[in-house]
């Protein structure tokens, strides 16, 4: 697992083998960063990573300079892992919350410019999230969802789905709060 851009580009991450995660490829990173590159200015930008399994998205994001990137992960030895590689490497601009991400999305303030989630592929209930971000207007206007899945799941009906990228097997689906200014 890489770094692919900012201050940390190119600097490799080694996980133990035996986190319970399916970490985005760089293939589907790098292309859903070129997206959102094309979309925001890293900096500044507030993030939460739901689902950080191993922190990649989240040290994506604080390398390129996000002003706060928050990886809220419920396993404790990915918890663990992702607060060694913030020592590591440094990154005053990322914290780990261990919490279940619903009870999470419930009383986590709202004004976040992305919010990235990447829930287990068999996990019941992953419609639910962009249901559960909009209802409590957790994104700033202009605001993403990016909502990794599996090609089985389909989201275009859902209320503020923008559009669907394809890398491989990795899909995600983007949702925007409208910028009404």
């Amino acid at each position: 697992m890489r770094i692919i851009a900012g201050k940390h580009q190119r600097r490799i991450i080694h996980p133990p083998s035996n986190l319970p995660v399916r970490p985005t490829t760089d293939l589907a990173k790098e292309a859903l960063f070129n997206v959102l590159n094309n979309h925001f200015d890293f900096e500044g930008l507030l993030v939460i990573d739901l689902f950080a399994g191993t922190g990649s998205i989240s040290y994506e994001f604080a390398s390129r300079g996000a002003a706060e990137v928050i990886a809220v992960e419920n396993h404790f030895k990915c918890v663990e892992f992702i607060q060694q590689s913030i020592r590591e490497l440094k990154l005053d601009n990322l914290k780990v919350v261990r919490a279940d991400v619903f009870r999470f999305l419930l009383y986590c303030r709202p004004g976040f410019d992305v919010i990235f989630a990447d829930p287990p592929y068999d996990m019941d209930g992953i419609e639910k999230i962009p249901q559960v971000v909009f209802e409590r207007d957790l994104l700033a206007p202009g605001g993403w969802l990016v909502l990794e899945h599996p090609a089985g799941k389909h989201f275009e009906t859902f209320p503020n789905f923008v559009k669907e990228r394809k890398y491989g097997r990795v899909h995600f689906s983007i949702f925007e709060k409208p910028d009404i200014s």
